[in-house]
């Protein structure tokens, strides 16, 4: 966790800001992420659990499925639009913590649009909701 801390550190370092941005800059967040995991991390080296009760094979497998959903939708979000793989993102990982379908898919489309009503609607962000060629772009 210590080297996860600082390569959120040294990554945060090297984003590129202009004269333009706003006074907190984009590398606030970064170093906030980093510093509570160092902090996590000290903690847990001062103070490890003796009783440590370590998940079995299946929670392994949710974990790697869980980790699949998020690289895919990383790599998918550009091409389709933000709206689409969130709702199959969030309806993946809310099954993987609650196996029932429907409440899923239910999250998986509220999160789809009340995130996108969020980021774009609200903070303003410049989010495509559907794929650019079906926009026109």
């Amino acid at each position: 966790m210590m080297v996860l801390a600082l390569g959120y550190f040294l990554s945060a370092a090297s984003i590129q800001t202009s004269f333009i941005s706003d006074p907190v800059g984009p590398r606030v967040f970064p170093y906030l992420v980093g510093s509570v995991v160092m902090v996590c991390a000290v903690y847990m080296v001062i103070k490890p659990d003796p009783d440590a009760d370590w998940p079995g094979v299946s929670m392994a497998l949710h974990m790697a499925v869980a980790l699949a959903v998020l690289v895919g939708y990383a790599l998918v979000i550009r091409p389709l639009g933000f709206i689409f793989p969130t709702i199959v993102a969030a309806g993946v990982l809310s099954y993987l913590i609650s196996p029932r379908p429907g409440p899923a898919m239910v999250a998986g489309v509220g999160l789809g649009f009340g995130l996108y009503g969020l980021f774009a609607l609200v903070l303003g962000l410049g989010l495509h909701p559907l794929p650019r060629a079906l926009m026109g772009n």
